[in-house]
């Protein structure tokens, strides 16, 4: 499973606007779940908190992961964040985050879980992939990368 394929066009949102962790968190779990309703929205939302509760998902440099395992999801589901100014984050490096590529799996999907955050985590640490993502200026550009993204 790629994790590139997890994400739809509907799930990224350039130029989001988010003051606080919260609400970015919110931003993310309306987009993880295509705005189906406001239960789905929630649960997700809470499954994200929870995970940050042990730890922020900020990997340092401007990015962060949020992802969570939610009851009774059907597969796995990707959405991507460029905000419009960086919110703290609380990642090791003190630095806020401008990228978020959040995830929401199964709560039974352990290794493919696995699999897709390691995906993540390559993905962003290719600083020359962050550097073009940073400069994307459209939808479709960011679309774009991120779906010839190779790992």
């Amino acid at each position: 499973m790629q994790v590139t394929d997890l994400l739809s066009p509907e799930r990224i949102r350039l130029d989001a606007h988010a003051g606080s962790k919260k609400k970015l968190l919110e931003i993310i779990s309306a987009l993880l779940t295509d705005g189906e309703d406001s239960d789905a929205t929630r649960v997700v939302f809470e499954s994200l908190c929870a995970r940050e509760r042990l730890g922020s998902t900020g990997l340092g440099h401007g990015v962060a992961i949020p992802h969570g395992r939610v009851q009774d999801a059907s597969s796995a589901r990707a959405a991507f964040v460029k905000l419009d100014k960086p919110v703290a984050f609380e990642a090791n490096d003190n630095d806020p985050v401008d990228m978020l590529f959040a995830l929401a799996v199964p709560e039974d999907c352990t290794e493919d879980h696995t699999q897709l955050l390691l995906q993540i985590t390559e993905m962003f640490t290719d600083e020359p992939f962050c550097q073009q993502l940073r400069s994307a200026n459209s939808h479709k550009q960011l679309q774009q990368l991120l779906a010839n993204w190779k790992h």
